[in-house]
C-alpha cells in the first residue's frame, strides 16, 4: 500500500476500538472503526457485496456479464453510478482514463511477471475507445468494448462504506482499501517513499479522504526494462513520464473522484495534473517525481516532514 496509517486517536464506543483486516477487492482490506463487531461485520459484508457487483474477475458480476453481453445488460444503481463517472473522468482527461483499456490489462501480469509483445499490445488497443459505452437508465452496453473499473471501484467502495458507518452513528472510523483511504474523524495518514517502507510525509485528515496511485504498486522489472500497471491507452505500456506517485486529498469530495483523479493525474504528468487539481474544488494534491521531486497544489505547503492546508 502506497498510503498507510500513522497515528489513529481518540476514544471508542465501550471503551474499545474494533479494527480488522481481509482480503477483498483484490487488495488488503483494513477497516478500524469505533463501532461492535456486528457494525464492523456489517462494512466488511458491504464490501463483499460490492465487490461481487463491481469486480471484472468475479463470476456473474454487472461487470462480468457487461463483458460477456452483446447489447444492453440490465445492472445495478452502483455499476450505473461508477460507470457514469468513469466516463466523466475519461472526457476530462482526453482519454487518457480510459476503463475499456481492459484487453490491454489483461495481456499484463504483474504477478507472475509476464510481458505481452508489441503486436498483442496492438490488437489489443484496437478494442480500447470508451466511446463505444452506451448508458441508459438501468442499463449499459460497450458495443464490442470490456471493461475494468480497478481505478475507480475502491473509491467507491470505499464513499459507501462511510456511508453506511454514518447510517450506524460511528463517530470515527477509517476505512483503507488498499491505499484507498477515508476517514471519519480525525486521523494522521503517511505517504510512502516510493519503492521503499519509510513515511516521506504525514498529512491530516479531517472527514475526509486520501488516495495514491504509484508506479511501484505494481511493476515488472525485466531485460534491463521497468515497466508498471498504470497503463497508457495511447500506448498499451504503463505511462511514461517523470511521475512516481500522486495521492489526491479530498474533503467533501468523495473517493471515488479522488480515486480516478489520483490516476489521471499519474497519467497526465505534474503540469497538467497540478492544473486540474488546482481547478477541482475541495482536492489537493501530492505529487512525487521519479527523483524524489515533491510538488504540492495550491491549497497546501510543506512544514519539514509535514503537509499542512493553507
Amino acid at each position: 500500500m502506497l498510503l498507510f496509517l500513522l497515528l489513529l486517536c481518540g476514544c471508542t464506543q465501550n471503551g474499545q476500538e474494533n479494527s480488522e483486516s481481509r482480503f477483498l477487492l483484490n487488495t488488503v482490506a483494513q477497516i478500524t472503526a469505533d463501532c461492535s463487531d456486528q457494525t464492523l461485520n456489517g462494512a466488511f459484508a458491504l464490501c463483499e457485496e460490492l465487490e461481487k457487483t463491481l469486480s471484472r474477475t468475479v463470476e456473474n458480476s454487472d461487470v462480468s456479464r457487461l463483458n460477456a453481453a452483446e447489447g444492453f445488460v440490465p445492472v445495478s444503481a452502483h455499476t450505473l453510478r461508477v460507470v457514469d463517472r468513469a466516463l466523466y473522468y475519461a472526457e476530462l482527461s482526453g482519454g487518457r482514463f480510459d476503463i475499456t483499456i481492459c484487453p490491454v490489462s489483461m495481456l499484463w501480469d504483474f504477478q507472475n511477471k509476464v510481458v505481452p509483445n508489441r503486436d498483442e499490445i496492438a490488437a489489443a488497443l484496437q478494442n480500447v475507445d470508451y466511446h463505444s459505452i452506451s448508458v441508459r437508465e438501468d442499463a449499459i452496453a460497450l458495443n464490442g468494448k470490456k471493461i475494468d473499473l480497478g481505478g475507480i471501484a475502491k473509491g467507491y467502495v470505499a464513499d459507501r462504506v462511510i456511508d453506511y458507518f454514518k447510517e450506524n452513528n460511528v463517530e470515527k472510523a477509517l476505512v483503507n482499501l488498499g491505499g484507498s483511504i477515508s476517514v471519519i474523524g480525525e486521523y494522521t495518514v503517511g505517504i510512502k517513499t516510493p519503492f521503499k517502507n519509510t513515511v516521506l510525509l504525514a498529512v491530516p485528515l479531517c472527514d475526509g479522504c486520501a488516495v495514491t496511485s504509484g508506479i511501484d504498486q505494481r511493476y515488472i522489472k525485466q531485460d534491463g526494462a521497468f515497466y508498471h500497471h498504470i497503463l497508457d491507452p495511447a500506448t498499451g505500456v504503463g505511462v511514461e513520464n517523470e511521475l512516481a506517485s500522486v495521492t489526491v486529498l479530498g474533503s467533501n469530495l468523495c473517493a471515488m473522484d479522488c480515486d480516478a483523479l489520483s490516476t489521471v493525474c499519474m497519467l497526465l504528468g505534474t503540469e497538467e495534473g497540478l492544473s486540474l487539481i488546482n481547478s477541482t474544488r475541495e482536492t489537493e494534491a501530492v505529487f512525487i517525481s521519479r527523483e524524489g521531486e515533491v510538488t504540492l497544489s495550491a491549497g497546501l505547503y510543506r512544514e519539514n516532514d509535514q503537509i499542512r492546508f493553507k
